[in-house]
């Protein structure tokens, strides 16, 4: 079921004069596909969030989800889940018992109840875990609950408020994979929000990038993290660098010594680069950009550096754990074509 925001707008209190915290957003969200809302903290995201729940009603504008204007109905009449960040589960119940809850609460029978909670708890990997209290299972395995009590319901919109927040980095990588597996085979429309680049990253269909209660900008992951429109967006998408260069008549793009063509045209005059950690190629000193480095730390699988340049610090990111660099060592950086970005000058 589509999902769509017109012209949307939130102000908390009855003072016309308190600052809004979502300003005019207007989006959809296609059937079947999933849209992460991404930002940080403040921005109005988890707000939007609520809105599409009916757990906040909007100041002004309309949401219309398959089609229906639901701007003033409330959560039960909207038919959506949402999966929330704390998992919310009832300690006192067990895992089939949270999960059929919902449906009991509909009206649903209980023996149909159990079996459709059964099903669902396969579909997130959780067989024989019925009997179980929520304080005798892992994080990841709770969170596979409140997803399955969510599921359950068969909502036309599946919600998530930083699903992934309380786990280790291990069982974010999989879990993000596991909803994301679940909501291309079910054929699920979902809206996500989260504050983490990587995750927007690894999920979504559509990215919508928030500041400040407006859209920053919108598109697939790849469309933001090749083409950031702002320097915002450049910097909060995978930790890009801006550095200021000028554009010439031809196009060409001056940054210090280098010398490079964008990948969309770009008008003559001042710019800024955006220049993520993983461009920069550290050569032999000599040709490129001169730097000494100053910072180095051992990551695992990479080298994170940092050097000196006259652009200032630069951040880099080595996969050579061979070649290892010790600290006051002269290079010179060069540019690959991946992971560089013009943006206009604020």
């Amino acid at each position: 079921m589509t999902v769509e925001f017109k012209n949307i707008t939130k102000r908390y209190g009855t003072d016309p004069k308190s600052p809004l915290a979502v300003k005019g957003m207007s989006f959809e969200i296609a059937q079947g596909s999933l849209t992460t809302i991404l930002g940080p903290s403040g921005c109005g995201k988890t707000t939007t969030l609520r809105m599409i729940a009916g757990l906040e009603m909007p100041t002004s504008g309309q949401i219309i989800i398959a089609g229906k204007d639901v701007t003033t109905l409330g959560p039960a009449e909207r038919n959506v889940s949402m999966m929330f960040q704390s998992y919310a589960l009832f300690p006192h119940m067990n895992v089939i018992e949270n999960v059929m809850y919902g449906l009991k609460m509909s009206g649903v029978e209980k023996a149909l109840a159990r079996q459709r909670a059964g099903d669902t708890l396969k579909n997130v990997g959780l067989v024989g875990y019925d009997e179980r209290l929520p304080s005798e299972l892992s994080g990841g395995q709770q969170q596979r609950v409140a997803l399955a009590r969510a599921l359950v319901l068969e909502p036309a919109v599946l919600l998530f408020d930083e699903p992934l927040s309380n786990l280790d980095a291990r069982l974010r990588r999989e879990m993000r994979e596991e909803i994301r597996a679940i909501q291309q085979r079910l054929g699920l429309t979902v809206a996500y929000v989260t504050h983490d680049q990587s995750e927007a990253l690894a999920v979504s269909d559509q990215i919508i990038v928030m500041d400040h209660g407006i859209i920053a900008q919108r598109g697939t992951p790849q469309d933001l993290y090749e083409f950031p429109n702002s320097e915002f967006v450049a910097g909060f998408m995978g930790e890009a660098m801006l550095f200021p260069g000028d554009s010439n008549a031809s196009g060409q793009i001056h940054l210090g010594p280098l010398r490079f063509t964008p990948k969309k045209p770009v008008t003559a005059g001042k710019v800024k680069v955006a220049v993520r950690p993983e461009a920069w190629h550290i050569g032999a000193p000599g040709v490129g950009l001169a730097a000494k480095l100053a910072k180095s730390a051992y990551l695992g699988s990479f080298y994170e550096y940092t050097f000196e340049s006259e652009l200032g610090a630069i951040f880099v990111v080595s996969p050579d754990l061979v070649n290892v660099l010790p600290l006051g060592a002269d290079v010179s950086l060069s540019l690959s074509s991946h992971g560089v970005s013009v943006v206009a000058v604020a």
